[in-house]
């Protein structure tokens, strides 16, 4: 058996063990793995194609199972480039897949040349390969893993590298080859790379979905359900650091822990629907108001605390009256009428190599005193 025959033998072997990996991942529902189970099948397709060359005819073992070859490579760069929530722009990949069909059909049918046939495919997977690198690259979401997607930006440039050197090794050939050709050491070496590339490219893929899994259920998990601010637990990992942080720098850090005013009434009032609509939207106008480096969490029913990094007191005492100050002309449209709602707040700034239960205690003591002022108001613990 040839080189070739070995490499298309194990090529299709890889992508049949893929098969059943890459459809676990359908139920997850994460963009992309349809597109790569696509590649994974045509993929499947194409290689008994190629094997068959000499016993069923040249259109279909040549000309059409490169064209499904070509499909598959697209469908890989789509999956690619949906996961990362980009647009795959699938008439423009169709075309460049025809595109490919006058080369095959010349290098075939008017000048019979397998180097030429061998430099035509190998353009078109260097470029797959470059495409996919550029499309990771540069669409790396914040707060996801740098390993999975560093890999296959690496991964995929060696494949291209790979794909752009078997070209130039080919394009020095006669038009003519034989059986000779193939049997270098430098072409089986290349061969058995490109024959590792589609399967190893979505193993790349498999690797990011297992990624995006584990995040998505470590937010789950540091997330309150309802709001989307941190819950206790992720409110005191992200608390930890900041700490930590605090430390290093010998920089301030203000504690301010809110409470909103005569919740139960406005539970009463607007039903409990509508009382969890309030929340959500008051962890908005959090959001909006307060910096992004700002730690919001959830430590009641209606009880919120904020770390503020990097701010002494005044700048604090500053930002916590501007979130009252938009509470207080917050308006909520509710299915029972329209909520307007206030706060209380308590403001600490943390002593130094204070404890954050320490620092919550005295904001919350700050909390106690702003409630019995007679609420929509500031209270500090200085």
């Amino acid at each position: 058996m040839s080189a070739v025959s070995v490499a298309i033998a194990i090529t299709w072997l890889l992508g049949l063990l893929m098969l059943p990996l890459l459809g676990s991942l359908l139920r997850s529902r994460v963009p992309g793995v349809r597109e790569w189970l696509m590649a994974d099948v045509a993929l499947i397709v194409s290689m008994p194609l190629l094997l068959l060359r000499g016993h069923i005819p040249d259109l279909v073992s040549i000309i059409f199972a490169n064209l499904v070859l070509s499909l598959a490579g697209v469908s890989l760069y789509a999956g690619f480039a949906r996961f990362l929530q980009r647009a795959p722009r699938w008439p423009l990949l169709i075309a460049c897949v025809a595109i490919t069909l006058p080369p095959l059909l010349y290098w075939r049918y008017v000048v019979d040349s397998i180097p030429m046939r061998v430099v035509t495919a190998m353009a078109f997977t260097a470029a797959i390969c470059l495409a996919v690198a550029v499309v990771v690259a540069r669409g790396r979401q914040p707060g996801r893993s740098r390993y999975p997607y560093v890999t296959t930006m690496v991964v995929a440039i060696i494949f291209a590298a790979c794909q752009s050197a078997r070209g130039l090794y080919f394009l020095g050939l006669n038009h003519v080859a034989n059986a000779l050709t193939f049997n270098t050491f430098i072409n089986v070496v290349l061969l058995c790379v490109g024959a590792a590339m589609m399967p190893v490219l979505l193993m790349c893929g498999m690797m990011m979905v297992h990624d995006a899994l584990l995040c998505d259920a470590r937010d789950a998990v540091n997330r309150d359900f309802l709001t989307g601010a941190l819950s206790r637990e992720g409110f005191a990992a992200v608390a930890q650091t900041m700490l930590a942080q605090a430390d290093r720098n010998r920089s301030p850090l203000a504690c301010l822990i809110v409470d909103l005013d005569h919740f139960k009434s406005i539970n009463d009032t607007y039903g409990h629907t509508g009382g969890d609509q309030v929340l959500c939207e008051f962890v908005s106008l959090v959001r909006a108001t307060l910096r992004a480096g700002d730690a919001l969490g959830r430590v009641g029913g209606e009880e919120f605390v904020v770390l503020m990094p990097g701010v002494a007191l005044g700048h604090a005492q500053s930002l916590a009256e501007r979130l009252r100050h938009a509470t207080m002309g917050h308006a909520v449209v509710t299915e029972n009428g329209t909520c307007t709602y206030t706060l209380s707040g308590g403001l600490a700034i943390r002593l130094p190599g204070e404890s954050l239960d320490q620092l919550m205690v005295r904001a919350d003591r700050a909390l106690y005193q702003a409630k019995v002022s007679g609420r929509n108001t500031l209270s500090i613990d200085a």
